[in-house]
């Protein structure tokens, strides 16, 4: 189909046990909106090198900052328009 040369029509991945799908050739929308997708890393070398793979063509709409739930957290747009929040995880409150 004209237009969908670039798209994605089916992928898969797991987190844990889980596997999630996904496809961009479901509709002519341009961006992402009203959605962000959180992932949450081990380190802060790893949500580093991750915000800056991803924020490259896009935009950092937060700079990783420690905040008071995490000691590394930030939020950016890729350049197809996904927006992103990275972490490490804080202290578990007891």
């Amino acid at each position: 189909q004209p237009g969908f040369e670039n798209k994605i029509m089916h992928s898969s991945f797991k987190v844990g046990d889980t596997r999630l799908m996904a496809s961009d050739g479901c509709s002519d929308a341009s961006k992402f909106d009203g959605f962000r997708l959180a992932i949450s890393m081990d380190s802060e070398a790893d949500v580093r090198r991750a915000f800056d793979a991803l924020s490259e063509g896009g935009s950092v709409d937060m700079p990783l900052t420690p905040t008071f739930w995490s000691p590394c957290y930030g939020m950016l747009t890729d350049k197809f328009g996904l927006a992103w929040m990275l972490m490490v995880p804080g202290p578990t409150p007891a």
